[in-house]
């Protein structure tokens, strides 16, 4: 069996899914299967995928579900992944040649069962960092000391231990809702793991005009079910009382845009979500009649 799964949810990318192939294709350890979940494409990707199988160049799962959104998708790789790691690839990023090495490598030295994972990291295609490197390499963090103590904004890429997030599977899902937030089970797999840093790129990133990046404003109006669900956790296993104040001020907007029923009821912090109320009220309809460009710049701040 292989070491790592590299996932890929995909839907209707057959345009740039070839960079992200030819990156696999290159990479120096060939431990590592590619497990491609087709979200319900209408292009020529399924042929494009069996043209790569029969190439066998690299070992390669595909699944084929009608169109449910990005939670589903992750829930379907992840029911089917059965290495010891995972990771996620979107279909417009790819990998340096050398990240599936680096992944496998790192984890035969360092693996404990008290880590939930690894965190490398996400860079540009002229090679510039995403955010900050990491204090050190091989230090173990959670992810709220990552974001809230070190203040390390910008996408990482997490390698996790698929045993752990089958635990908690499936993320919530709401019928015609697509927002993706796996960082869900991070929050609650943190109050035992913790994960290792890698101050190397694992990850290379383009951030197209279709990706879920450049829409934020639109899955908060299209998912505000899930939003609400994944801040109920944020603001449960908060860091501090500042970020589970922001928590619940993004809650509340998230109730307001879906089913504000058990609006204070769900809520884990009712006295936060109370005295959040007003501003939550507020972003809601900041959300709901603002234009897209503005709302994109600050929530992707959130």
């Amino acid at each position: 069996m292989y070491s790592l799964t590299v996932f890929t949810p995909t839907y209707n990318r057959a345009y740039c899914l070839g960079v992200l192939y030819e990156s696999l294709k290159a990479q120096t350890s060939k431990d590592f299967l590619w497990l491609i979940v087709d979200d319900g494409s209408v292009d020529n990707t399924e042929e494009l995928i069996n043209q790569w199988k029969n190439e066998g160049n690299v070992e390669i799962k595909f699944i084929k579900q009608r169109n449910m959104g990005m939670v589903a998708a992750h829930n379907t790789a992840h029911l089917n992944i059965e290495t010891e790691l995972n990771v996620c690839i979107d279909s417009d990023d790819y990998m340096p040649e050398d990240a599936v090495e680096i992944i496998n490598n790192t984890w035969k030295v360092h693996r404990r069962d008290d880590l939930m994972g690894m965190v490398g990291l996400d860079i540009y295609r002229n090679g510039k960092i995403i955010g900050k490197k990491f204090p050190d390499d091989f230090m173990e963090l959670t992810f709220s000391e990552i974001l809230y103590k070190f203040k390390l904004r910008g996408d990482k890429k997490y390698v996790l231990r698929t045993d752990l997030i089958k635990r908690l599977l499936p993320y919530p899902y709401f019928e015609n809702e697509k927002f993706p937030a796996p960082s869900y089970l991070y929050y609650i797999l943190e109050q035992d793991y913790r994960f290792l840093t890698i101050n190397k790129p694992l990850c290379v990133v383009e951030y197209l005009p279709d990706g879920n990046s450049m829409n934020k404003m639109k899955q908060y109006r299209e998912s505000p079910n899930a939003f609400a669900e994944y801040r109920i956790i944020q603001m449960k296993y908060a860091y501090n009382w500042n970020v589970r104040f922001r928590s619940a001020v993004h809650y509340v907007s998230s109730k307001l845009l879906g089913n504000s029923q058990r609006l204070f009821g769900d809520s884990p912090s009712k006295l936060t979500t109370l005295v959040a109320f007003p501003f939550g009220a507020a972003l809601a309809m900041y959300i709901k009649y603002t234009k897209r460009k503005n709302v994109n710049k600050r929530l992707n701040k959130s």
